[in-house]
């Protein structure tokens, strides 16, 4: 969806708080992992052309559900407003977009205390840009139910930098107990790839499916339509196959 780049990292910025309009009140405690729950707010600083507010938005529904989808911003909100509504609502993160004269920022920020880091965007591309360069684009209803899994890929280089941005990101969304989880809930990935050569970090939003390998085409459109039969009450397959007849 977007590339940027680490400019610095910076000590602490205050984040903001606005009205937030969630109806149920979420968790803070996995029941499985037993581990807290991140949580973020997504908002902006200073005026934002029309494209990086819809970015905003965007990025929004990247972080759901353990977001504020319908976070309300007024001109005179500080950040010291959103940080005095962070802590009792379990706000771990903060997401903060901003536009210079040069190009949009992104910032990262771990409440209360930091740290922050600083990305410098380069180019980003929108859902809806995306999804209209698409035959079939995918998007179920329940897409945003779960939280996507995390994939970091060439951060291994010790930079302390990139250490802490690794940090940053594998805590921005929840763990997963991959011993328990549902992989009918994994449906979505986003993507960090770090090009060593260009210090830039590509940051992409995926929709994915599960989906039988190994077998014909046939085969795979039948399990995948929920035709399989339930067999456990039958001897043979043949007598399935009378009973269908």
């Amino acid at each position: 969806m977007a590339r940027f780049h680490n400019s610095k990292t910076k000590v602490f910025v205050k984040p903001i708080v606005k009205k937030q309009q969630q109806q149920q009140q979420q968790p803070n405690v996995d029941h499985i992992t037993g581990n807290k729950i991140p949580k973020s707010f997504v908002f902006s600083r200073g005026k934002l052309p029309g494209p990086l507010r819809q970015l905003q938005m965007d990025l929004r529904k990247l972080m759901l559900p353990y977001t504020a989808l319908k976070l309300k911003e007024k001109k005179r909100n500080n950040l010291k407003d959103f940080l005095n509504v962070a802590g009792p609502m379990g706000v771990t993160h903060f997401l903060i977009l901003s536009k210079t004269e040069t190009s949009p920022v992104l910032r990262v920020a771990k409440t209360p205390q930091g740290p922050t880091l600083t990305f410098k965007i380069h180019e980003y591309s929108l859902a809806v840009d995306i999804a209209q360069s698409q035959l079939r684009p995918r998007c179920p209803q329940d897409l945003f139910k779960n939280p996507p899994l995390i994939v970091l890929s060439g951060f291994a280089a010790a930079d302390e930098q990139l250490r802490l941005t690794t940090m940053m990101f594998k805590n921005i969304f929840p763990d997963i107990d991959i011993n328990t989880v549902k992989l009918s809930s994994c449906q979505r990935i986003v993507l960090l790839n770090y090009n060593k050569d260009t210090k830039l970090i590509d940051f992409r939003h995926y929709s994915i499916r599960l989906q039988p390998v190994g077998v014909s085409r046939r085969i795979r459109k039948f399990v995948q339509n929920h035709q399989v039969p339930d067999l456990r009450n039958l001897q043979d397959s043949g007598l399935w196959i009378r009973k269908r007849s």
